[in-house]
């Protein structure tokens, strides 16, 4: 690095040629321009006669200053400059040890690190050094060296961690490796992130190196950022944002999805220069808001920058029905108060007006809610009660309170009571009376408060008695100091009644004062709306106190199955993700729950590297350029016009040209010599010239990728003409001829559909075109991978995914955000958009054609076969080869022959190519013909 450019020399030591300048600038102008020649004038000696003093004439000081401009850049071309010049090592004999941060701190950023070890994997090669890799995130694998090919394997089967690393953990390893190779030279490729830990492995690593020197490569890059504490509040969702580094403004989007992979909504949020924690805020109605199931920030591809959401960041709608009559009712110490202080942070509270109660259970019975709140209200009576019954029956969860009513409550109310209750209750000096006030003595493990801090402040002077039976101990959740229940719950169908037995105000005990209060409504509200509500109890509720994952994230935030390493969580689980814990959702599909990669109060901070004795070097963003070739014709150009200078100040024109006509040849040639400098660099023309985007989009064209294998790309090419004929031969589309594409040059939104032929042993493509084929496929179009390896595949269940095509095709899959396949269900739109079909054969018919995975059929509506035809998925695979069926000779004979051969198979192969076609461009317009029986029962046909 030169004075912050990215400039560099490859033989440096050539740069103390420049002091040689001034005295070439002397040299230069000592000697004398060259005589000018001119014709021999015999009568003009008479006038140089009379001797007189004159001045040598000396070389013009532009002239000079261009000779050495000159020479500068001959002494900068022979050093070797270079523009993005790769790391430089301290020496060239000791073997390298790379530290790698591979956590989600560098999934961002992940192909960019990789380069950089490459190159310094290839510079230990060049000079045949050792090299070691060592990631952070396995501090139990012993460190060694390797040969630098070897080194350069593990290096691929690197990828990053979805979780936070522990780097203190691998500081023995490190120890152990540093004194069995003590000359070995370190080189930490560190992401910036400090999580609490960063401080301890810095210190500690400063310590085994005792002062010698460590290079470390960070900045230089985009900085990560991660999503922290989601909070579904009265008005929005908010969700912090966070990074490490601060010194310049930032502003994104965090884009909020469903279950489903679905968009709900964007939110932008941004940074000032000094901010390292912001926050997005959806403003959205609780309904939909409800339904978000995964948060992440637009265009950054990482597990830290994914917040999952479960029920307990649902906003649920409570309704609030108290016994008291307006006369006796005080706002602000009524039960009504209370409850609704402690329910606003997290649920829509509605509360009845002042009617009897009765109509209002009916009223809030009409909206559905999915939790009701009794205060202190005895019997339930009339059609009330039996449609509050059937309400719990369906799922419903009702919390009462006790109180006066409750307590002089008739005994025929057993059924919305969890257990049976003792007339009058029991007091402070009553006649079941108590010495001094109870206090909480625990929570059950069977139910949802077990694992919360037991309060010590709290005290009970009044309580509904339970009648002691033998279900009691499995239906209580919370005791009092003498045994008797303070809270207990029973299974009722689907859903659950809950029943404190004190009151929801502070007249029989100060709970509703304490925050353990706000915790077990919280807890509560968590159960409305699930099943999970249905288990609290008993021998259910213990088979439930861990979850083994369903889905977990990788360390660029995709969803994978779960590892053999992943670990079930306990039910309740709101930590930090590590190692045995993934981030993902763990339980049933009724009852997620969501493990995040950082917790709610993670924060980012840079990491201290002040310990070390480092020298800091930023990643590179691109790949070395050698200048050696523009300061070359640079300096060609320089001594060009030095020799034209040289002649035409030495007479020369005047023996070519007139000289009038010398001036104006002198400018031609400088212009010349001018736009030949500024035409170095690239030849390359615009990717989206006026040409290209006018023909791409005056005529609907299918597009082919170009992979570089001369055979493949005239397969494809004729391939996409003989569909096109068939097109306009078969339907009222005639496209145009087909277009083959770069991926990294080209734009793609002018084609619906994109035929992507995979070459197995082709070189993976750039992360560039990658993106751009990301960004492609998430705005609309669709892309068609064919690994056309359908007879390559291995035999047996499986196979078809181990064949060559479909391994390379993974390695280009595995940095796009690819949603979840299947193959194409049978009522699938696909199967009919134009023919119908129940296959999709190519050139071979073994294969199966993969789409985006449908969404799951609810039990309680009927079955349709075009619920996932609201939308056309952005991918599709086959390892088929449909080119290859399709691709016909100018003779309108075809190309390749079949596999197996069938008679109609390439006329099939046909027809899945118009199907695909149509598909792409109409979507989900045939989706409709399966709603036909439904609509002609409805109008009595």
């Amino acid at each position: 690095m030169i004075a912050g450019l990215p400039l560099g020399f490859a033989q440096p030591l050539v740069l103390l040629g420049l002091l040689a300048l001034p005295a070439l600038w002397w040299l230069l102008r000592l000697i004398p321009p060259r005589p000018r020649q001119i014709a021999f004038p015999p009568t003009r000696l008479l006038f140089d006669i009379a001797p007189r003093e004159e001045t040598p004439a000396r070389t013009p000081w532009w002239l000079t200053l261009l000779r050495l401009a000159l020479a500068a850049l001959m002494i900068f071309a022979v050093a070797g400059p270079l523009w993005n010049p790769p790391l430089a090592t301290a020496t060239k004999a000791a073997p390298i040890a790379l530290l790698l941060d591979d956590a989600w701190g560098a999934a961002a950023t992940w192909d960019i690190r990789l380069r950089t070890a490459d190159e310094l994997i290839a510079r230990a090669e060049a000079d045949g050094r050792g090299v070691a890799i060592v990631p952070l995130s396995e501090p139990g694998r012993d460190i060694s060296l390797e040969t630098p090919g070897a080194a350069r394997v593990r290096l691929r089967q690197i990828r990053p961690k979805p979780h936070t690393l522990d780097r203190a953990e691998a500081l023995g390893s490190i120890a152990r490796f540093l004194q069995a190779t003590p000359q070995v030279e370190l080189i930490w490729l560190t992401d910036g992130i400090d999580l609490g830990n960063g401080e301890a492995f810095v210190s500690g690593l400063a310590r085994l190196l005792d002062g010698r020197p460590i290079t470390v490569v960070a900045g230089g890059i985009k900085p990560a950022h991660a999503l922290a504490a989601a909070d579904n509040a009265a008005g929005a969702l908010s969700v912090q944002v966070l990074r490490a580094a601060t010194g310049a403004p930032e502003a994104g989007l965090v884009r909020a999805l469903d279950l489903k992979g679905l968009p709900l909504g964007d939110a932008r949020f941004e940074f000032k220069p000094e901010e390292r924690q912001t926050a997005a805020q959806f403003d959205l109605p609780v309904e939909i808001r409800n339904d978000i199931a995964r948060l992440e920030i637009a265009a950054e591809r990482s597990s830290g920058a994914v917040q999952l959401l479960d029920k307990r960041w649902r906003r649920r709608s409570v309704g609030l029905v108290s016994g008291a009559t307006s006369e006796t009712a005080q706002p602000l110490l009524d039960a009504v108060y209370y409850l609704s202080r402690a329910l606003n942070p997290f649920a829509d509270v509605r509360v009845a007006e002042a009617r009897a109660p009765a109509r209002e259970i009916e009223r809030f019975l009409e909206q559905n809610l999915p939790m009701l709140i009794l205060a202190d209200v005895g019997n339930v009576v009339g059609g009330a009660r039996e449609q509050l019954i059937r309400w719990v029956e369906d799922g419903g969860v009702l919390v009462r309170f006790a109180g006066p009513r409750l307590a002089a409550a008739e005994a025929d109310d057993d059924d919305l009571v969890p257990v049976k209750l003792r007339r009058g209750g029991r007091t402070l000096g009553g006649s079941l009376t108590w010495e001094k006030p109870q206090q909480l003595a625990a929570f059950s493990r069977e139910g949802p408060f077990f694992g919360m801090p037991v309060p010590g402040d709290v005290a009970v002077t009044r309580q509904v008695l339970a009648e002691p039976d033998s279900d009691l101990g499995d239906r209580t959740w919370a005791t009092l100091a003498d045994g008797t229940p303070l809270v207990t719950a029973v299974r009722r169908g689907k859903g659950l009644i809950v029943l404190f037995h004190v009151t929801a105000d502070t007249r029989w005990s100060n709970l509703p004062l304490s925050g353990t209060f706000v915790d077990m409504l919280k807890r509560i509200v968590g159960l409305a709306g699930s099943t999970a509500a249905a288990e609290p109890e008993g021998r259910a509720a213990r088979t439930r106190e861990v979850v083994p994952p369903t889905r977990v994230l990788d360390g660029f935030g995709s969803f994978e199955p779960p590892p053999a390493t992943a670990r079930p969580v306990p039910t309740g689980y709101a930590g930090r993700a590590t190692a045995d814990h993934p981030p993902g959702f763990y339980g049933p599909p009724e009852a997620l729950l969501a493990v995040n990669t950082l917790a709610a109060g993670d924060r980012l901070a840079p990491i201290d590297l002040s310990p070390l004795a480092a020298r800091i070097e930023p990643y590179r963003l691109s790949e070395p350029k050698d200048l050696r070739g523009i300061v070359f014709v640079t300096a060609l150009v320089l001594l060009l016009i030095d020799s034209l200078v040289v002649f035409s100040l030495g007479g020369g024109w005047h023996r070519l040209v007139p000289r009038r006509r010398a001036a104006a040849a002198m400018l031609i040639l400088c212009g010349i010599a001018a736009a030949s400098v500024l035409g170095i660099g690239s030849s390359r023309a615009d990717p989206v010239s006026d040409d290209f985007a006018m023909k791409s989009t005056l005529q609907t064209r299918l597009a082919y990728v170009i992979t570089g294998d001369s055979d493949v790309d005239a397969t494809s090419k004729a391939g996409l003409q003989g569909l096109t004929l068939f097109l306009a031969q078969r339907t009222a589309l005639e496209a145009g001829e087909p277009i083959g594409i770069d991926i990294g040059r080209d734009e793609l939104a002018f084609f619906p559909l994109i035929y992507w032929p995979v070459v197995p042993n082709a070189a993976r493509p750039a992360a560039e075109a990658l993106a751009r084929a990301d960004a492609y496929m998430k705005q609309g179009g669709t892309i068609l991978f064919d690994t056309r390896d359908a007879v390559a595949a291995p035999a047996g269940p499986g196979g078809e995914g181990r064949g060559p095509g479909m391994q390379a095709l993974r390695t280009i899959l595995s940095s796009l955000d690819i949603p979840e396949l299947e193959p194409v269900p049978r009522d699938h739109v696909l199967t009919k958009t134009f023919f119908l079909l129940r296959d999709f054969p190519g050139r071979f018919n073994f294969g199966q054609l993969w789409v985006e995975a449908m969404p799951a059929e609810r039990e309680d509506e009927p079955r349709r076969p075009a619920r996932g035809g609201d939308g056309v998925s952005s991918i599709l695979i086959t390892s088929n080869d449909l080119a290859g069926a399709w691709a016909i000779q100018p003779d309108g004979q075809p190309m390749l022959p079949l596999v197996p051969g069938d008679p109609r198979q390439r006329e099939f192969a046909f027809r899945a190519g118009v199907n695909i076609v149509m598909y792409t461009l109409t979507g989900n317009y045939k989706a409709d013909q399966v709603h036909v029986p439904a609509l002609l029962e409805r109008l009595g046909q």
